[in-house]
């Protein structure tokens, strides 16, 4: 292993928290421990259920059709008998397989439904992915919630269930932490409430305390700063209201009151990110046709009583401008959060613009989570609304997953139309600073670059366009302040994963300072 590979993973592991490390190799040691000894856990458990009430809750897209399935824009038919290992699209591609969100399609029938199911059971001593806790978790609320709608109380089905929730509280993923473990904990909910278990019980609402408090911003933003994520993590806390508030317990009071206070803020925040056409910007780890809309969530929550009133947009390093005649949202915070930023990119003073109720600038998305130069490309500082120095990135994103040193802000002054900040992510390997100022007009915006160094710096401004924007709608919207060899170029925008679309991008080279105007 060279130097510059061990410094890379010294600047990665040293943000991580002791819980992760600990419980990262207790994992590692107990499996193998347990693979000598012969260890295998049981996958029926004799259970007994409780019947639940629950309002309808938000549709999952149409996934399956016979048997066809269609996941992150990948089609697949099984020719014989299901696959639920089949990994040749990718591991996200066979999560999603096992995750059983297909069982809320609008037109899955209880006997379709039951025959997925059955047949899931029938091969669960062969699952490889399908075992582990994070698809266990997600499986393990659909299924529940399926059960419910359709009155089914079946044995079988019960207590491979059930031996799914003993497997998924032994191996809680503390050495993630972040949103798989608030997963965890919202599906150990589900199983408490379903099977009357104190253990499960137990585990779930300390998970839940713990972890809300700290993953939910003070301005209601989820702490990986993924909007997608964010919109993923309300459905499920809605779920948890849905599950309290119609089966109510006394002792649950306290959480159900938690529960509610943080989706409200959860709420506030997301009306404050959503554009006013319903979309999200695409920041960090975003892709559209993954979560549930902004639209539907909001009219779930109004099922539960609960209304949405939008939050200031502060914690989180997320602001945005608005009036009739466009709508900016920029980034000027922090990657975060610093022990789990495998969600994050290099894209530091990065933004959004719609202009006239359409997408104008916008980030370019990403396609997927396998290692690669694609993944690569889609976190990398050239692939986001800001500022490249030297061909390198603010931050050092690398694997799939991970990020070593980072930008950080250094300063931050905010007025009523105006934002200046400083990031430092070149300022240890070229001695330079980066700063960005954002002025709003009635019908323009400008931003300001600034280089701030003692040594001559090769910098390049980024701005990627919608595929529906022209070269002749560039030409007529953005001014330069000052003489540039900009340059007109294609990219491949990427609004969901495994799609790409040809738009433009604009490539402006400057060594110190750049002035451009987007005129709207």
């Amino acid at each position: 292993m060279s130097m510059a590979t061990l410094i890379r993973l010294y600047h990665t592991l040293k943000y991580l928290k002791s819980i992760q490390i600990y419980y990262r190799l207790y994992y590692i040691l107990r499996d193998r421990w347990r693979r000598l000894s012969g260890f295998a856990y049981a996958l029926s458990v004799p259970s007994k259920v409780s019947s639940l009430e629950l309002l309808p809750s938000i549709n999952s897209a149409v996934a399956v059709s016979g048997r066809t399935m269609r996941f992150l824009n990948v089609t697949h038919t099984f020719e014989n008998d299901m696959n639920w290992n089949l990994s040749k699209y990718g591991k996200l591609w066979t999560y999603n397989v096992n995750y059983f969100d297909f069982l809320h399609q609008h037109d899955m029938s209880k006997e379709e439904g039951l025959r997925l199911v059955y047949d899931f059971v029938e091969q669960s001593a062969h699952l490889n992915d399908g075992l582990e806790p994070f698809p266990i978790s997600l499986r393990g609320i659909n299924w529940i919630k399926f059960l419910t709608y359709f009155q089914i109380d079946d044995q079988k089905i019960n207590n491979s269930l059930y031996a799914q929730y003993q497997i998924l509280i032994d191996n809680l993923e503390y050495h993630l932490l972040g949103n798989h473990l608030l997963e965890n904990g919202f599906s150990l909910l589900f199983g408490a409430y379903y099977f009357q278990d104190r253990n499960l019980h137990v585990k779930a609402k300390a998970l839940l305390f713990q972890e809300l408090q700290e993953q939910i911003l003070d301005d209601g933003a989820h702490f990986e700063l993924s909007p997608m994520y964010h919109q993923i993590m309300l459905f499920r806390l809605l779920d948890c209201i849905n599950l309290l508030q119609n089966n109510p317990k006394e002792q649950d009071r306290d959480l159900l009151e938690f529960l509610r206070q943080q989706a409200s803020a959860m709420l506030g925040w997301l009306k404050a990110i959503t554009f006013q056409d319903g979309s999200i910007p695409l920041f960090n780890d975003s892709a559209n046709s993954i979560a549930p809309a902004s639209s539907e969530l909001f009219a779930y929550a109004a099922t539960l009583n609960l209304h949405v009133k939008e939050r200031v947009l502060k914690r989180s390093g997320y602001r945005k401008f608005s009036n009739e005649y466009y709508e900016c949202i920029v980034d000027v915070g922090n990657i975060g959060p610093d022990y789990i930023p495998g969600h994050a990119h290099a894209d530091t003073f990065g933004f959004e613009l719609h202009a006239n109720g359409k997408p104008f600038i916008v980030d370019t998305g990403i396609s997927t989570y396998e290692t690669g130069a694609r993944r690569r490309e889609e976190r990398a500082t050239a692939a986001h609304n800001t500022v490249e120095l030297n061909g390198c990135n603010q931050s050092e994103v690398w694997g799939a997953f991970r990020v070593a040193e980072r930008a950080g802000i250094t300063s931050l002054i905010e007025k009523d139309d105006t934002v200046v900040a400083i990031h430092d992510g070149y300022k240890k390997q070229y001695r330079a600073l980066h700063q960005r100022k954002f002025i709003f007009h009635e019908k323009k915006m400008t931003i300001v670059d600034t280089i701030l160094s003692d040594r001559s710096q090769q910098a390049v401004a980024r701005l990627h366009f919608h595929p529906s924007v022209t070269g002749d709608d560039i030409k007529k919207h953005i001014r330069l302040a000052q003489e540039s060899e900009s340059v007109l170029k294609e990219y491949a925008y990427a609004p969901e994963f495994n799609m790409h679309v040809k738009a433009k991008v604009l490539e402006i080279p400057f060594a110190t300072k750049l002035e451009m105007s987007i005129e709207l």
